[in-house]
């Protein structure tokens, strides 16, 4: 008989394995953190801050950045989804393998814009080789990637903000997929580039299947649509990958609203549901992978904390696992107010619950926060 999962059942695990139901204990390095979540999304790196600090107790900003730029256990590149995330040094063969094997979609890019197969080859290739014991602002790698390449690389045909991008930009994501680049420290207030430490990706096979069995411990029970979607993959493809390693017994079926997997023997579930507040940052990893949406986000907060459909683009609040508003921040000097939004009126003992949150972002962020409690709303914001 195949195993029935209920929500409550999958969220309590979610938010253990996440750390958002007790929080790692002071002294856990932040990588394990980072480990766990597969990654914190880190276009904004204060937000990726929020989201590993909410999770472990003690840790500030500051041993985010000393864990990135000081003792190098994380790297800051291009991981799940083409975006910036932080992710383990040591991992950086596995992400490599895996995010390398998974299917390009559609260019975005007209004809005439897009590099062919080779040209793409050549630039990565060409990243390589310039950013190997440098570092370099992207105009100074555009430079040393059109000297390697051609004027073909230079050429200024990509739409940008308020002008055209080089050619080559198109596949800088790639680069940092493949291990040729990530992030280095500002030079004042420019981006820097830099290669991360030489390693050997794990064979291609090695690596998706141990990615699949890694999402499926952090955020199982999914089916091959939630993996699809959260690592921006062929729908088709996710559905074959997922039979393949089900022929060979690394995940299982189980029942959790309809068939859905979790790795082979990994069926025990807390018996009691998640309690409690928590707040979550822009494009927290929870709040993108944990599936079936329409759950997570039960029905006012769909319309209030999604931007079409899409998870990450608002400041979560979670209560007792689900979204229950939204919030955001505002820093002045060494002062920070975090007005939340809540959906429905907040009990006073979870005031007080959402009032110790407030204070965590605060410390996480080193600055002293001051809570306030918005209108509640169950609409998009004005």
């Amino acid at each position: 008989m195949t195993l029935k999962i209920t929500w409550d059942e999958a969220s309590a695990r979610r938010t253990e394995r996440q750390f958002l139901a007790v929080p790692a204990r002071a002294g856990t390095p932040v990588a394990d953190i980072v480990g766990a979540m597969l990654g914190a999304h880190a276009q904004v790196l204060s937000a990726a801050e929020v989201s590993v600090g909410v999770r472990a107790d003690g840790v500030t900003r500051a041993e985010v950045r000393a864990a990135l730029w000081e003792d190098r256990s994380l790297v800051k590149t291009y991981g799940p989804r083409g975006t910036v995330h932080l992710l383990p040094t040591v991992e950086l063969p596995l992400w490599t393998a895996a995010l390398t094997a998974i299917p390009a979609g559609r260019s975005p890019f007209a004809p005439a814009v897009r590099l062919t197969e080779e040209q793409a080859d050549e630039v990565v290739a060409a990243i390589g080789d310039a950013l190997d014991g440098a570092r370099l602002t992207v105009d100074e790698l555009s430079d040393e990637v059109v000297a390697r390449t051609g004027p073909w690389a230079g050429d200024l045909v990509m739409p940008a903000f308020q002008g055209m991008w080089p050619r080559w930009r198109q596949v800088m994501h790639r680069a940092g997929q493949r291990g040729a680049l990530c992030f280095a420290p500002n030079r004042g207030r420019k981006v820097t580039y830099t290669r991360p430490p030489l390693f050997e990706p794990l064979p291609a096979d090695e690596g998706l299947a141990l990615l699949v069995r890694r999402y499926l411990r952090a955020y199982g029970p999914a089916t091959p649509g939630h993996f699809a979607k959260w690592a921006a993959a062929p729908r088709g493809w996710a559905t074959e990958l997922f039979a393949s390693l089900a022929g060979t017994g690394v995940i299982e079926e189980v029942d959790f609203e309809g068939p859905a997997w979790v790795v082979a023997g990994d069926t025990e579930f807390p018996g009691t549901p998640v309690r409690g507040v928590r707040l979550l940052p822009y494009f927290d990893a929870y709040a993108i992978a944990a599936q079936p949406r329409e759950t997570l986000f039960p029905g006012p907060a769909h319309a209030r904390a999604l931007a079409g459909g899409q998870a990450g683009n608002f400041p979560v609040l979670l209560v007792d696992g689900v979204v229950a508003g939204v919030w955001h921040q505002r820093r002045r000097g060494r002062r920070t107010t975090v007005t939340v939004e809540p959906l429905e009126r907040l009990p006073a003992a979870r005031e007080r619950e959402l009032a110790e949150q407030v204070e965590r972002v605060g410390d996480i962020l080193e600055a002293r926060a001051e809570l306030v409690v918005g209108a509640v709303t169950a609409g998009p914001h004005a």
